[in-house]
């Protein structure tokens, strides 16, 4: 470890706080300032009156996102944490909050990512005022254009409100308020995973506070999010295996849990109104890129396809894959099975897990490719609906997968 390595820079030599605002950030020097002067003024508007603090969460950015951090005047004091060098990962920032949380004894903790433009001082009365009123884990519940967030919109959503019953619409938001309660439950590290110390941490949290049983909200914020959104076609890989994994890997750790969970019901929601009909910037989609990863996919993936899948939901595919493009769609109840039978394969298979999760990627392309020709000329609100009625047919679907995960263990 270089000599000079600071895991922790506390210039004010705070020792406890009662509200914390966090920024978790790798390489963020020149997005950082804004939501952490954001920050400073919704602590100073709406928690004046508790002790508070800014943590950056680091993982030791070569680019000065520390100093960047530590520049920005803020009247709220401020400290910086930092993984060891080497050590990357949303996760592994969490990890340091989750101790510094339980150190400072703080009550309540709210946290922001660092690339955010649409940040107000409001967020974080949203994010922080439902901790006051009882609720453990508050999730947030913004604006987003139709095709921002689609692992959100075809997988998180979906999965964890068949698995779980709780309908939280964001569980992989990236702005969330908790409980310092929930931060030493986070610290026992139950279902822990290589996953979760890096993108699968938020599906993580959400999954252990809803399997937890605690109070769980989601709070309008008022405005849509406006951050990096990509391509859903583009920038895969590694966050796509962590967080769908994640999920996977959750349905072990919790089986006696959702196994017995039948319906969905609603998550209360704080505040009222979004108070604000601003739309989200608009996420362009290369349709022609999707439909060539999904038919590339039957190329280099059929094998395992026919290994994992049940025979009728392979045979569908190839039907899908055999239509033209005008006919072409990919349905929910479909997909739904197919995530089912990946996530029994997960925990059964002795295949490579890593294989199998990329060769899930082609067909979440051509789930989505399916889910915006549909919702083209729709409205964010229809949209909206839409990913309703898919979330029905993955409840409705789910005695196909209490079945098939009974008849694998037996």
């Amino acid at each position: 470890m270089p000599v000079n390595f600071e895991s922790e820079y506390n210039p004010e030599n705070i020792t406890s706080a009662e509200m914390v605002v966090c920024i978790p950030s790798y390489n963020e020097a020149e997005s950082i300032s804004y939501p952490t002067a954001q920050a400073d003024e919704g602590l100073t508007r709406y928690f004046g009156d508790k002790p508070s603090v800014i943590i950056n969460c680091d993982n030791n950015s070569p680019d000065n996102t520390r100093q960047a951090f530590l520049d920005t005047p803020t009247s709220t004091p401020k400290i910086y944490l930092s993984t060891i060098p080497g050590s990357k990962g949303k996760g592994n920032n969490f990890l340091n909050l989750f101790q510094k949380v339980v150190d400072l004894k703080a009550k309540a903790v709210v946290v922001v990512d660092a690339d955010l433009k649409s940040i107000t001082p409001e967020w974080i009365r949203h994010l922080g005022e439902p901790v006051y009123s009882d609720f453990l884990y508050v999730a947030p519940l913004y604006i987003r254009h139709k095709y921002d967030g689609t692992i959100t919109n075809g997988i998180a959503y979906p999965m964890t409100r068949a698995l779980y019953g709780r309908r939280v619409r964001q569980p992989i938001g990236g702005d969330f308020g908790f409980s310092g309660k929930l931060a030493r439950i986070f610290l026992d590290g139950v279902g822990w995973s290589e996953a979760v110390s890096n993108f699968g941490i938020d599906i993580w949290m959400t999954t252990l506070a809803i399997s937890q049983k605690v109070q769980v909200c989601q709070s309008f914020m008022g405005r849509p999010k406006i951050h990096k959104a990509k391509d859903p076609g583009s920038d895969l890989g590694p966050m796509f295996r962590e967080v769908v994994g994640t999920i996977f890997d959750m349905m072990n750790h919790f089986e006696s849990f959702w196994t017995k969970v039948r319906y969905s019901r609603p998550t209360a929601i704080y505040g009222f109104g979004l108070g604000d009909t601003e739309m989200p910037p608009e996420v362009s989609v290369d349709t022609e890129n999707l439909m060539d990863k999904f038919q590339e996919g039957f190329t280099l993936h059929s094998d395992i396809w026919r290994e994992v899948l049940a025979e009728d939901v392979y045979n569908k595919l190839i039907e899908i894959k055999g239509m033209k493009e005008k006919e072409y769609t990919f349905p929910a109840d479909l997909w739904a099975r197919v995530l089912y039978d990946m996530a029994v394969a997960y925990r059964d298979t002795d295949m490579d897990r890593t294989l199998m999760m990329d060769s899930l990627i082609p067909l979440y392309l051509g789930r989505t490719l399916s889910f915006v020709r549909k919702t083209k000329r729709l409205s964010v609100k229809q949209a909206e609906e839409a990913i309703e009625e898919d979330c029905l047919a993955f409840e409705m679907a789910k005695p196909y997968l209490i079945r098939r995960w009974a008849r694998q263990t037996t």
